[in-house]
């Protein structure tokens, strides 16, 4: 993709007062720390107001309780404390009584080295923790969920088998547990923590090339979606910054692609024009349709303000107009689909006009499909209100009229599509499919559909640094023996996927030769090249 695009990338009571004075205490606690080294690094102490994270968001109670009370809440949980185990208080999530005890799990996290005021950490693994990461390996392998339960049985706070197991869950729908088990991973994750590591400072990093930390990367997107679903978008906007914060020059989560969402969500437009602003002349933010888009509608509720000056409003609204407009304008196979999926109608003359026509989805670049596909699918809902949509109607008649007037504009941003948008990094591939968006997903290219995608770690990057390898299988051994050729990481992990599998072919004939000879491999083989399986 051109470098322009890639940068865009890289980047009411006693309860009540109490927690109210709760909440002054942390943020007083919160002051020393600041944001000052974050404010170096990025310029501006308005960059500060948007992207500090506070300990006190990242707890999904604390939102919950401005919504319901603490009491609806909490219920009856405070005065239980006879027979309670002892849990070490943590931020990000609240220990349950209902968890395995927990102890020295393995992980541990080292500082590697401080520059210019940013602090680099890596999480390590002991060697009995290893050995643990290789018996969750041949269980992926055994393509049984079983394998991992029995797993966690002996070792209920491993990383990797807590995130299997939730994806597991989830997809049984047992949301439930699915989160239950998100929060027991982070909490083992905090208790690793390094003294000087700091979820609020915008200084610490973790680089996503190591494996021991791509899976706390993963944990924390996790735990945010679910937070998200369950209506706490605050505090989903609160991990989204922090996931942004541990590696932003990479976003190897791209994290940008969903920043603007969760700020709609949580009705932010101030800090999201200003997070704009920031980022726009560094990242060309306005080259992602989320934020075409995502901009100018902020701009249009600024505008819909009841105590706001008339003049200040019409100011706004003439800004929104211009800016969705010009969205339009730079993506127009952006419009259908989003009306399409906010169940509109839309009026003939833009049925027929080629501009918004079939066309404009044929001929978009591969990248920029996915882009599109992945913003409507995912914010079509803050699209559907009645005035909005008016809003929007209004636009994509004006939006006609340039075309038809041969507004340069329209010839200008029809050049940049062309040239723009070719193929997508692969951390916008990694993001999409954990964004499970169907539309987005079923828009990515043949060389990521075709290759394993594993829950526990998706698409990971092609220059990772290994920190240790595994050791050869008793059964890797003997198929080597036979096959020298083979390699039994890339039969099981490469060749088996989510929803089908497929047996090497090599493989499949020697098996199938031994089959009738030795009596060993009793095993259910079609012909096809893909068969259902079990999946993860």
């Amino acid at each position: 993709m051109l470098s322009l695009i890639q940068n865009s990338f890289s980047v009411g009571s006693q309860n009540a007062v109490a927690d109210d004075n709760i909440d002054v205490l942390l943020e007083n606690l919160e002051q020393p720390n600041g944001l000052s080294l974050q404010n170096e690094d990025c310029g501006g102490s308005d960059r500060r107001s948007v992207l500090h994270v506070e300990h006190r968001n990242l707890n999904s109670e604390t939102e919950l309780k401005r919504y319901f009370g603490a009491r609806a809440v909490l219920g009856d949980q405070r005065p239980r404390h006879r027979n309670r185990q002892f849990h070490r208080s943590t931020w990000m999530t609240s220990p349950k009584d209902s968890w395995p005890r927990f102890s020295r799990t393995g992980i541990s996290m080292t500082l590697l080295q401080s520059k210019d005021g940013i602090q680099y950490f890596t999480f390590e693994h002991s060697r009995d923790y290893q050995q643990v990461q290789f018996k969750f390996l041949d269980a992926v392998e055994s393509m049984d969920p079983n394998n991992i339960v029995a797993l966690l049985q002996l070792n209920p706070y491993h990383i990797d088998s807590l995130l299997q197991l939730s994806d597991v869950c989830r997809i049984q729908e047992d949301q439930e547990m699915a989160r239950d088990l998100i929060e027991r991973a982070l909490y083992s994750f905090e208790c690793a923590f390094h003294p000087l590591f700091s979820l609020t400072s915008g200084t610490s990093r973790l680089d996503y090339l190591r494996p021991e930390n791509r899976a706390f990367y993963l944990a924390l997107y996790k735990h945010m979606m679910f937070l998200e679903k369950r209506g706490c978008p605050r505090t989903a906007l609160e991990y989204c910054k922090l996931i942004l914060s541990l590696d932003p020059d990479s976003d190897p989560l791209c994290m940008l692609l969903l920043i603007d969402f969760l700020m709609l969500r949580f009705r932010e437009y101030q800090s999201l024009l200003q997070l704009y602003q920031d980022l726009e002349e560094q990242r060309n933010l306005s080259q992602l349709p989320n934020f075409a888009f995502s901009t100018a509608l902020c701009h249009f509720h600024l505008s819909q303000q009841e105590d706001m000056d008339p003049e200040e409003r019409d100011t706004l609204r003439c800004k929104a107009d211009q800016m969705l407009q010009n969205a339009l304008i730079m993506f127009p196979g952006v419009l259908m689909p989003l009306l399409d999926l906010c169940t509109v109608q839309p009026d003939a003359s833009v049925t027929s006009h080629a501009f918004f026509g079939p066309k404009s989805q044929i001929s978009q670049p591969p990248a920029l499909a996915e882009l599109t596909a992945l913003y409507v699918g995912r914010t079509y809902n803050v699209w559907r209100e009645a005035a909005v949509m008016l809003w929007l109607e209004e636009s994509v008649q004006e939006v006609l009229r340039r075309v038809d007037a041969k507004d340069p504009l329209v010839m200008d941003c029809q050049n940049k599509r062309k040239q723009r948008y070719q193929s997508a990094p692969r951390n916008i591939h990694r993001h999409i499919l954990l964004s499970e968006i169907k539309e987005a997903t079923s828009s990515l290219p043949l060389e990521v559909t075709t290759q394993p995608v594993m829950g526990f770690d998706p698409l990971p990057p092609l220059d990772s640094v290994i920190s240790y390898t595994r050791p050869e299988s008793t059964l890797s051994l003997f198929f080597r023996s036979l096959l020298p050729n083979f390699n039994l990481q890339v039969s099981c992990l490469d060749q088996f996927k989510f929803g089908n599998c497929q047996l090497d072919q090599t493989l499949y004939y020697y098996l199938l030769g031994l089959k009738s000879t030795l009596g060993i491999f009793h095993m259910t083989v079609k012909a096809q090249k893909q068969r259902p399986c079990k999946s993860f």
